[in-house]
């Protein structure tokens, strides 16, 4: 195994020990597992945004599903022989596993073979089995995550030979999830090349007839199955499908280069290696601050991608960074006042191999922040060290780490409330997601927040650092599907995505609504960016910090149902019972 950065110097900083991503020259290549054959192209895909909102479907309901056709039925095209069951990761290289590639999918026998050809060995990618099961049908296994025999949820594969005319049917015939919004209107994206190339379009939803249903009584263990109709908008195209919009280690790395090569930019943003994965591939930290009067600040941490599969919380990221590092004057604010600490991409051999939701350890690190040896979980171990050195130096204000949520629409918050405590605290917890929800009325739900504390959660990075003494400490669930709220019924953009990391900075200066003599300005009136809506009546009206406990009281004593009893208060109601 590598070993982990070991830090040295100021406490604070970890040295700068791993290859980053310079101004200039190739960007470093990411190691993969030696058992992992990966092709030799680069595959890139444009960022785009559709004119018009991409509705959910209408759902099918199971009561019809697919007939349950297997590989007896059909003809394998396209099989990948992956790590044994029992095995675990014990060492990698710059581009996988050495010696010629296999040919996992079926040969054409002409060009009147209509037959589609499959290929995931790529970054992200996931698809381990296409069968074909009818001229124009295809039944798909996924690939559990590495070293694991579960977790089956994201894909994104890559099909050639198509046509344009036929409607084919896909069934993906192993997923582990009982509840999808799959089932409630979700469509997957599909990308085809020559639209990238000659229209400029990049990912779209596609998808008819979409069902999500239980596979066959047999299947140990259950299995559950997705599928849908789809044409293809051009003969002779390569296309891609995916579960989310793809967000790889590389797409990170292009990212922090074109950082590295900016002259403003770059004098407040330090790129550190925070340590190496186990596969050997740096995970990055972020410092993010102007440089006056640092002793003061108060800190941020934001974290994403400890779960691979979820792919949204990457753009959200992308969105909060291209903020905070723009020249607008939220942006000037919020580095003058805090000290950001990030960590973009906390798991990246996951998302790398194209996991669901494990590292290489095959376990989620995300149940591993009380536990956390150095040696399985590297990103997990030097962020809680990362953390435990800023609170022994300054108050860390908010954590906030990025996820992707597979069976409720809408953008959430995961908060922490042990019970017990006084009204103060209790009520305090609910007001950043509470705030989030009126800067971002489209797309965030107060109402799908939780914040009981559950005893399967004690591992997850939200709950330790809360319990280390970070007393703002979220998870923010990003919807795969999209938006229920303000009339809208669509699926989330990459842009829609984007605004969460932007709204997120809003909400952080309203929290924190400095007062302006501190600060020496005046009071923020301005829309904070060009590209959105503040999403209030009154551009002026910001929520101020007391406003809003008052409202989270009000709100809290509506879904209890009741008044609080003369003498007791809200230290007397248990979690359970305000999110029953």
């Amino acid at each position: 195994p590598v070993p982990s950065a070991r830090h040295r110097g100021s406490p604070g900083e970890p040295r700068a020990l791993f290859a980053l991503p310079s101004a200039r020259g190739p960007l470093p290549p990411p190691r993969w597992p030696v058992e992992c054959e990966v092709i030799k192209e680069t595959i890139e895909h444009i960022e785009w945004v559709p004119p018009q909102p991409e509705p959910f479907c209408q759902p099918a309901g199971p009561e019809w599903a697919p007939a349950a056709l297997g590989e007896e039925q059909g003809t394998v095209v396209y099989h990948l022989s992956t790590a044994p069951p029992g095995s675990c990761f014990t060492r990698s290289r710059v581009g996988g596993a050495p010696g010629p590639l296999s040919s996992p999918a079926a040969p054409l026998e002409g060009p009147q073979d209509t037959t589609l050809l499959f290929e995931s060995r790529f970054e992200s990618g996931n698809l381990q089995k296409a069968v074909k099961v009818g001229p124009f049908e295809y039944v798909l296994t996924l690939r559990p995550d590495l070293y694991t025999t579960k977790h089956t949820q994201w894909f994104y594969f890559r099909v050639q030979n198509t046509r344009r005319d036929p409607l084919y049917r896909f069934t993906i015939a192993n997923l582990a999830k009982p509840k999808s919004l799959y089932g409630e209107g979700m469509r997957p994206l599909l990308y085809s090349q020559r639209d990238a190339q000659s229209r400029g379009i990049g990912w779209r939803r596609v998808g008819a007839d979409v069902r999500y249903y239980q596979g066959g009584s047999g299947e140990e263990p259950a299995a559950f199955r997705l599928s849908w109709t789809a044409r293809f908008p051009h003969d002779g195209d390569t296309c891609f499908f995916a579960h989310s919009y793809p967000y790889t280690y590389s797409d990170l790395q292009r990212y922090l280069r074109a950082l590295a090569g900016d002259p403003v930019r770059s004098r407040y943003c330090a790129v550190r290696a925070l340590c190496r994965s186990l596969a050997g591939n740096t995970v990055y930290l972020l410092t993010i601050t102007s440089p006056t009067a640092v002793a003061a600040k108060r800190a941020v941490v934001l974290s994403a991608r400890a779960h691979p599969g979820e792919s949204g919380g990457s753009w959200a990221m992308r969105g909060f960074l291209d903020f905070l590092l723009s020249a607008h004057a939220d942006a000037r604010l919020l580095r003058r006042l805090f000290v950001f600490k990030v960590v973009p991409m906390l798991n990246p051999d996951g998302v790398v191999v194209g996991n669901s939701r494990c590292s290489l350890a095959g376990r989620d690190p995300n149940r591993a922040y009380g536990t956390a040896l150095r040696g399985s979980f590297p990103g997990v171990w030097h962020l809680r060290a990362t953390v435990e050195r800023v609170l022994a130096e300054r108050e860390v204000v908010l954590y906030c780490d990025f996820h992707g949520h597979s069976r409720k629409n809408n953008v959430f918050m995961y908060g922490c409330d042990g019970g017990g405590a006084g009204a103060g605290p209790r009520l305090r917890q609910r007001v950043f997601p509470l705030m989030l929800s009126k800067n971002a009325p489209e797309k965030f739900s107060f109402p799908s927040c939780k914040f009981k504390v559950q005893k399967s959660k004690a591992g997850t990075g939200r709950v330790v650092m809360w319990r280390m003494g970070v007393s703002n400490s979220y998870t923010m669930e990003v919807a795969f599907g999209g938006s229920t709220l303000g009339g809208r019924s669509s699926h989330f953009t990459v842009e829609d995505l984007k605004s969460l990391g932007y709204h997120l900075c809003d909400t952080l200066l309203d929290f924190c609504d400095p007062h302006p003599a501190k600060v020496g300005q005046q009071p923020r009136r301005e829309p904070r960016h060009p590209g959105w809506s503040r999403g209030r009546g009154d551009a002026g009206a910001v929520p101020q910090f007391q406003q809003c406990l008052s409202e989270v009281d009000v709100l809290l004593r509506q879904r209890l149902g009741r008044e609080l009893g003369s003498g007791s208060s809200w230290s007397d109601v248990s979690p359970s019972e305000l999110e029953s």
